[in-house]
């Protein structure tokens, strides 16, 4: 995603969370003052006044939302891009293990700890390789 949209992104529901929550706010003050006139009008001057508190939470939620809407999908690919760095370590650290064990000659017999060192560094590659290719298609 560009800056520049990310900005506008950001920007226009600043914005438009900003006129809700404004209007909501207007709009509880103005039936809250029409109906203070009567006596049984606490009851629904409470109420309406949480509806409106409820409209008002409602739409700055939203605007928040929209808000950080584009910082998921960042958050998204960071995360699969760290844990394919974990997943790499991990590797480098079975590739170790199995450079240590291996046998003096090529067609030796094979340890033990060879075969799974050898097993578990192509399980952290292909989970390294997959999470980097998901944070690329996302």
């Amino acid at each position: 995603m560009k800056p520049q949209s990310i900005g506008r992104a950001l920007g226009i529901g600043l914005r438009v969370a900003g006129r809700i929550a404004g209007q909501r706010l207007a709009g509880g003050a103005q039936a809250a003052a029409s109906q203070h006139a009567t006596a049984t009008a606490s009851a629904v001057q409470s109420r309406s006044a949480g509806q409106a508190a409820g409209k008002t939470t409602r739409g700055v939620a939203h605007g928040v939302g929209g808000f950080l809407r584009p910082f998921k999908r960042v958050g998204g690919i960071l995360w699969l891009e760290v844990t394919g760095v974990f997943f790499f370590l991990f590797m480098l650290v079975f590739g170790a293990a199995m450079y240590r064990s291996r046998p003096p000659h090529l067609h030796g017999p094979y340890d033990k700890a060879f075969v799974v060192s050898a097993a578990m560094m192509l399980v952290f590659l292909y989970l390294g390789v997959t999470s980097f290719l998901s944070a690329r298609r996302k």
